[in-house]
């Protein structure tokens, strides 16, 4: 594997993808239940597998491969955006129909099965319907609404769950730590926001900030400057401005992200956050601590400012305004105009 100046493996998603059942994180119902039909000797003959990109879904597919002794010249993995019509279907077909080459079971993993042509599900059904006892199919999708029903209940389904921000924020510390990077707790709170419930979106963000880094430190700045995250000064400028009826001045801290070419999902998702956290200080005391530890030292005392005003204007109904703007945004022929609805709605 090639390293970079920094000594920070070339692709850390490939080299921390876990490699057995105990290394999967966030997927206690999927593994408990695999290792119970290993156990009990009753492997299923049709997996799917879906969730969300980044979640794992692959890496337990070749686990399950891994554990049921299915050799790597036993074992095809099949792209269906690449692979989706007819023909590769056929192809499939016809090399199912021979035994393994030295495994109890030639195993198939169909990744992004959801793409496969109409005419492609119908050749698979035929095979799903009356598999060889040799051959196991996992197929795995990030639109199950898309897979027809005649495949799925001929399946055995397990629904991926999206990492918890805390699980992110704990991979992108443990990491940076094995590749001998210290980063700050900030910033592994800010990768993981970023990386939206997907492992491999948090691997790909560490890498970029790992390159970057000219003295094995990652910082919050560092993050945010790799990443085109508007900066936390934008953030707390519009949360100042909400608060003290500011519209003209919540309306500049948005246009000036438009100008930095930052993405309004993201600035809407850092802002949800930081209101969150004034909330959480203000109703829930014992959470301080934890708040703390996420935070840089200038953002807390911010927040706990906010937290402990008075009739302050930062309230639920401020969060439920902009937790459906973070919806609204994807709609919009532009992007920043449901913020600014909301900023003078909200400062009105």
């Amino acid at each position: 594997m090639s390293e970079n100046p920094n000594g920070a493996s070339a692709v850390l998603y490939r080299k921390y993808r876990p490699q057995s059942f105990k290394e999967v994180l966030g997927q206690d119902h999927v593994v408990e239940a695999l290792l119970g039909a290993i156990k009990l000797e009753r492997v299923a003959h049709a997996y799917l597998f879906c969730g969300s990109r980044g979640t794992g879904k692959t890496s337990v597919a070749r686990i399950l491969a891994k554990a049921l002794g299915t050799s790597e010249s036993d074992l095809y993995e099949i792209d269906a955006a690449s692979n989706r019509g007819i023909d590769d279907i056929r192809l499939l077909r016809e090399g199912v129909s021979s035994v393994p080459f030295e495994s109890k079971y030639k195993i198939y993993i169909v990744d992004e099965v959801h793409m496969l042509t109409k005419e492609a599900f119908n050749a698979l059904l035929k095979t799903l319907e009356e598999p060889p006892a040799h051959v196991i199919f996992i197929l795995a999708t990030t639109e199950l609404e898309k897979v027809p029903e005649t495949i799925i209940s001929r399946c055995q389904t397990f629904t991926f769950k999206k990492p918890t921000q805390t699980i992110l924020r704990e991979v992108a510390e443990r990491i940076a730590k094995k590749e001998g990077f210290a980063i700050e707790a900030p910033a592994s709170e800010l990768i993981a926001l970023l990386a939206d419930g997907s492992y491999r979106d948090a691997h790909g963000i560490l890498q970029k900030a790992m390159g970057a880094s000219r003295d094995m430190k990652i910082t919050l700045a560092e993050v945010e400057r790799i990443t085109g995250s508007p900066k936390g000064v934008l953030i707390n400028s519009l949360i100042d401005s909400l608060e003290n009826k500011d519209t003209a001045g919540g309306l500049s801290s948005i246009g000036k992200a438009v100008e930095q070419n930052v993405d309004m999902k993201v600035f809407s998702n850092l802002l949800l956050a930081k209101l969150r956290f004034v909330l959480l200080l203000r109703n829930a005391p014992d959470m301080e601590k934890g708040i703390r530890d996420e935070v840089s030292a200038e953002d807390f005392e911010f927040l706990k400012k906010l937290a402990t005003t008075k009739e302050s204007r930062i309230t639920s109904a401020v969060l439920l305004e902009f937790l459906n703007v973070y919806d609204l945004i994807g709609y919009s022929a532009l992007p920043h105009l449901p913020l600014e609805l909301a900023v003078i709605k909200l400062s009105a």
